[in-house]
């Protein structure tokens, strides 16, 4: 037995390097992640981005900001957005134009907008700056998120 696992275990190392190579040899899909962190890009997402995105339209399309507490709950979502396009654009997980532009020119950028708004307290400049930032999720799902 051992003799015959030791003959098919190269091929079998072979094998699944090759299957998969094949399923993200694009390097776009659900599983794409970094090359030495564990979290995928879809958990990243599901996480931090999405929770984040919709916090900030609740807080300033769905209602307004009438309290401290309002602001600081703004502030918190739009700066761990703007954290995580750092963590998108680290580690290998860029893996073209299309994303680091809507990382850093979109998402980044209008993060950045945003919390000067809410340190501002000005609802006007939160909102260009969160609609800014809105601008990357279509730009790289557009390309990047696997088609359902």
């Amino acid at each position: 037995m051992i003799k015959y696992v030791s003959k098919m275990l190269p091929a079998l190392l072979v094998a699944g390097v090759a299957v998969g190579t094949l399923a993200f040899a694009d390097g776009h899909g659900p599983g794409m992640k970094g090359k030495t962190r564990p979290m995928t890009t879809e958990q990243l997402m599901e996480a931090i981005v999405k929770p984040h995105m919709t916090a900030l339209k609740k807080g300033l399309i769905d209602s307004k900001p009438a309290t401290k507490k309002d602001w600081k709950h703004l502030s918190l979502s739009a700066a761990l957005l703007n954290e995580s396009s750092h963590i998108m654009m680290a580690d290998d997980r860029c893996p073209d134009k299309i994303w680091e532009d809507a990382c850093i020119k979109d998402l980044r950028a209008g993060t950045a907008a945003a919390l000067k708004g809410i340190k501002e307290k000005n609802i006007e400049a939160t909102l260009a700056g969160f609609k800014k930032a809105g601008a990357s999720c279509k730009a790289c799902h557009s390309e990047h998120k696997p088609k359902d």
